[in-house]
């Protein structure tokens, strides 16, 4: 359609005239403004223009209403539209709507709606103008490099969220705005089918790749404890790596799930104050003729010195790590999650079984594969946080499909 068409630079100077002293007026403005800002910048020129945005405007004078996309306006208002996704039908439709809002509205109302919809929005410095502005208001993740180009920059972190235009734009507000912010050269996105499976393809990214702005789990040090019933010689307390392996293979006397060797110290150390364990026996101070540290300040009842049975001991032990175990599972099996994306355009099925994600598919054919072929399950406990908040919820637990 635009084959024979002239270039920008060719109509440059005509539009620069026409658009002189006037208000850049569109559907989501600052994507079609940061697009024609650059594409000026390109013939050497520097263009800035006020800016309506007619989704904004639409917002601020109804917002009782849901949709504000053009679709939407055309619908509610019967504007006319020539030809819906061409460049002058859609022109026409935002014309009409300013006219009749214009003739509708009281004055006062129309004027704050107008300053609200002008309002300039939070700014990336280093993301062209409008970038923010493009983004998909769907379930997704997001990642932030420090250079424009993926394959080579560094990426610095990578986020999640159930609307990912608000949640990027969260992070260049002035209230939510940070050092990360203003490092950020380019970002890219993944919308997803819902905001659960952006969750769990946010922490396989960080676990993959590692950002230097994300909390990272080192796999290999998540940790339980399993005591060591009978023995007399300290420590009492065996640490069992967890990463990886099948929560149907734990023992049930294995408490806790730490993410490393200082999460799980400083537990113990709690614990070992609240209850009046014995420090040595406890594997936080090495073995050694005589009381440990916490019997001289009366949170030892002195088992160290043969003034406490360790069977006692012991007995105290086990029942101030009870509250620790694993989370209990509430299906006698693996269970399926659905679902499905705003605009119905993706679709997803989480296969889950104890608190390990065996795998995700993207359609029934795909979920029948993955039934058969069942893999394995293997521990994370990025993943085990993520499935044990989701499914806290009551709406949650009763949408999931129990399959065997």
């Amino acid at each position: 359609m635009v084959a024979g068409a002239p270039s920008f630079a060719a109509l440059a100077d005509t539009l620069r005239e026409l658009l002189a002293d006037a208000v850049f007026v569109a559907h989501n403005a600052r994507f079609d403004y940061g697009f024609v800002r650059n594409a000026f910048r390109r013939c050497g020129v520097a263009f800035e223009a006020e800016v309506l945005c007619t989704v904004k405007l639409s917002r601020a004078l109804h917002p009782e209403h849901a949709r504000h996309g053009l679709d939407a306006l055309i619908d509610r208002h019967g504007l006319a539209c020539s030809a819906r996704h061409r460049a002058m039908g859609d022109v026409e439709a935002l014309a009409d709507f300013l006219l009749r809002v214009v003739g509708a509205c009281d004055p006062r109302q129309l004027q704050a709606a107008v300053a609200a919809a002008m309002k300039r929005p939070p700014r990336a410095p280093g993301l062209a103008d409008g970038i923010l502005e493009s983004l998909p208001a769907s379930p997704g993740v997001y990642l932030f490099y420090g250079g424009p180009h993926p394959a080579t920059d560094a990426l610095l972190y990578v986020g999640s969220g159930h609307d990912l235009r608000s949640r990027v734009t969260g992070h260049f507000s002035p209230s939510g705005g940070s050092g990360l912010a203003r490092r950020v050269a380019h970002l890219e996105v993944i919308e997803t089918a819902g905001e659960l499976g952006a969750s769990l393809l946010a922490a396989q990214l960080v676990a993959r790749r590692r950002p230097p702005c994300n909390r990272t789990t080192a796999g290999s040090a998540v940790t339980g404890l399993r005591p060591l019933y009978h023995r007399r010689k300290a420590p009492v307390l065996a640490r069992v790596p967890l990463h990886g392996t099948d929560p149907c293979d734990w023992r049930g006397d294995t408490f806790g799930i730490f993410r490393n060797e200082r999460e799980l110290d400083g537990t113990l150390a709690r614990l070992a104050a609240m209850h009046r364990l014995c420090l040595t026996r406890l594997g936080l101070e090495p073995a050694h003729p005589g009381a440990c540290s916490a019997h001289g300040t009366g949170h030892c009842d002195g088992v160290c010195i043969g003034r406490e049975s360790p069977a006692a001991h012991d007995q105290r032990l086990v029942a101030a790590l009870a509250p620790l175990g694993l989370a209990r599972w509430p299906w006698p099996g693996a269970i399926v999650i659905r679902e499905t994306s705003p605009d119905a355009m993706r679709h997803a099925s989480h296969l889950i079984d104890r608190w390990c994600l065996l795998g995700t598919a993207e359609d029934e054919g795909s979920l029948a594969d993955l039934l058969a072929r069942r893999p394995p399950r293997a521990f994370d406990l990025d993943r085990y946080r993520i499935l044990q908040r989701w499914l806290a919820s009551d709406r949650h637990r009763e949408a999931a499909i129990a399959i065997d």
